[in-house]
């Protein structure tokens, strides 16, 4: 898995839970709108106002993600304060109605082991993130739904987002 902090949980969801063989993964979420929607993809914010970090913008290339290609998704959002060492993720994968994930991940650790261009302490203010990842061309022909609720180290709502991702789709 190779996240970096909140925004990026926020951008590389998909792309990380399908990029590991173990399902792991982040979430991205949208501080206006309530549905993102692309060709076989689509990001929704489940946060409040007074969430932490707000993503204006995310966008992956290619798009729609195939499996056996590299994935590149970018995220721009403001963080409203410093996000500190701690900071965590709660994230749930689920093919259909059943589960294939429900972990917790210590945001700044999985930056400092992706070697991420953010680290912590993320500073209050206006970030680009770009995350690229190689998808693997096992990845079952499927929709996945992405959960993520994320948390500062106080236990502060950071951000909350679905995403869902349809690999049925064609060209494939």
């Amino acid at each position: 898995m190779r996240p970096t902090f909140a925004l990026l949980a926020a951008a590389a969801s998909f792309s990380s839970v399908l990029a590991a063989p173990s399902w792991n993964g982040w979430g991205l979420s949208n501080g206006d709108s309530p549905v993102k929607t692309m060709n076989s993809w689509s990001w929704e914010d489940c946060g409040l106002p007074t969430d932490i970090v707000e993503i204006q913008s995310i966008s992956v290339s290619p798009d729609p993600p195939e499996p056996g290609k590299t994935l590149t998704v970018t995220a721009i959002g403001t963080a409203k304060e410093t996000i500190e060492d701690g900071a965590y993720a709660d994230v749930t994968v689920k093919l259909g109605l059943v589960k294939l994930l429900s972990k917790r991940f210590d945001i700044c650790e999985e930056a400092e082991k992706a070697n991420a261009d953010i680290q912590c302490p993320v500073e209050q203010g206006y970030h680009k993130v770009v995350q690229t990842v190689e998808l693997p061309k096992e990845i079952p022909r499927a929709k996945f739904v992405v959960d993520v609720r994320a948390f500062s180290v106080d236990d502060e709502d950071l951000l909350c987002a679905k995403i869902k991702v349809d690999f049925m789709k064609k060209p494939f």
